[in-house]
């Protein structure tokens, strides 16, 4: 252990050290508060200038983050900024943006690189930088070092450098930044000494991996491993349907078995900001060295092709009425990508109401946690979430259930609905000629 290093340890057991976030979404803005509430001083970075202006207010852009705690964090001395010279204060910078794929579905690494390149002119000796977004393996040794080693700095003895994949699951409120275990690789075991006090004040449970490689694909192992099993129980459904079979008794059946069965369920695709993009992070890397991954690319081809049953069952199920898709009135439940959250990123209910409009049907939807569709990336609806009212179920031709959150009333859709397709079988008990499991 050399000085600089032993210096830097010490700051960040003893809490003493100032903690800079590079991204204050969904990952970052949870971290920076749990890193303030432990007692760290905390700089969060966000080029959104709103975003800035609201949490330095003491307010959340975030449904499940309450302003009550931004308020608190503010007073203990939390302050977000889109001037990246501020990084020059940190002991530590964590990077959390995002990873999204290009139209071509390669890795789009243009966040990473540009927040690296943003804290670069200001690195000096004694900070950690931690790559938190997921990535292939092999990011952080191509992308990310090469960058801090053109700052003169050497890594591993002025300046450490560590992944440590984040690992939110929005929405779960049995699982905070606290309690779920932080894995953390570095690029030299010094690099992993300082990872390791960078983060176990702030998370219970750290577990060391012997290289930044192993915590990038650990990572890519996690989120594949629920998008393959997604995708099989996909397959399982379509299977199921087209048998007169019931998924999700099947499902509940096999559950029963107390060992080698983990019970996946099936819905309208994959959402959120991991799940649909990992695999092709990792199969597009694969590819780099000579390997074809024709097993989890066909996981990712039968998730993606999920919006289309849900729309062709809709289609078949507005048949029985004499109607057809084009002048068909559909109300969306549900947008967000998973239950009881605001997150829209990658959800398919995106891609079923692209598909709808495409086929000449008239769109609504209603969800509380979006009460205004988001200016997104690939698509784009002019809509204001409508209040789930007996006046308004009776005025649309199907409801389709994208996202079953829990605070729908599902015996008055039930009720005064003239056809429901459930995507995510919260009818699936009920078998009837205006229920469609889909």
């Amino acid at each position: 252990m050399n000085n600089t290093q032993a210096r830097l340890i010490k700051k960040l057991n003893d809490a003493e050290a100032t903690i800079g976030v590079i991204g204050l979404g969904y990952v970052g803005l949870p971290l920076s508060l749990r890193f303030s509430t432990v007692g760290y001083q905390v700089i969060g970075f966000d080029i959104d200038a709103d975003k800035v202006a609201k949490l330095n207010a003491g307010k959340s852009y975030i449904e499940r983050i309450k302003d009550t705690h931004i308020a608190q964090a503010v007073a203990a001395g939390f302050t977000a900024t889109d001037d990246y010279a501020m990084s020059a204060r940190a002991e530590a910078l964590i990077i959390c943006v995002p990873t999204p794929l290009t139209k071509q579905r390669a890795p789009d690494l243009s966040f990473v690189i540009d927040a690296v390149d943003a804290i670069a002119p200001h690195l000096h000796a004694g900070q950690v930088v931690s790559l938190e977004s997921t990535t292939y393996p092999g990011t952080t040794e191509e992308e990310l070092y090469p960058r801090i080693s053109a700052t003169g700095l050497t890594v591993g003895e002025q300046i450490f450098l560590v992944y440590s994949p984040e690992r939110e699951d929005p929405g779960n409120l049995d699982f905070d930044a606290r309690k779920i275990p932080k894995i953390c690789g570095g690029y030299t075991d010094r690099c992993l000494q300082v990872g390791l006090a960078l983060y176990r004040k702030t998370i219970d449970v750290v577990v060391p991996v012997s290289s930044v490689k192993v915590a990038e694909m650990a990572k890519l192992l996690e989120n594949i491993y629920r998008a393959v099993n997604i995708g099989m129980v996909n397959e399982m459904k379509m299977v199921a349907d087209r048998m007169g079979i019931n998924i999700h008794e099947v499902i509940e059946a096999a559950k029963t078995k107390p060992f080698g069965f983990t019970p996946f369920y099936p819905g309208p695709g994959l959402g959120g900001h991991c799940i649909p993009i990992d695999p092709f992070y990792l199969s597009w890397k694969a590819k780099k060295h000579g390997v074809d991954t024709r097993f989890i690319e066909l996981a990712g081809e039968v998730n993606t092709a999920m919006p289309n049953w849900v729309v062709e069952k809709l289609s078949q199920g507005l048949e029985r009425f004499d109607k057809t898709l084009a002048g068909a009135k559909v109300l969306i439940l549900g947008i967000a990508y998973k239950k009881n959250i605001d997150d829209m990123r990658e959800s398919p209910a995106v891609a079923i109401m692209a598909l709808l409009e495409n086929a000449g049907a008239e769109i609504a939807y209603c969800d509380p946690y979006v009460p205004v569709f988001p200016r997104l990336r690939n698509h784009y609806f002019d809509l204001a979430s409508v209040p789930i009212t007996q006046q308004n179920l009776e005025q649309f031709d199907a409801i389709l259930i994208a996202t079953d959150h829990d605070c729908f009333d599902y015996q008055m859709i039930q009720n005064h609905a003239r056809l429901i397709v459930d995507t995510r079988g919260r009818y699936a008990k009920f078998q009837t000629d205006t229920i469609i499991h889909a």
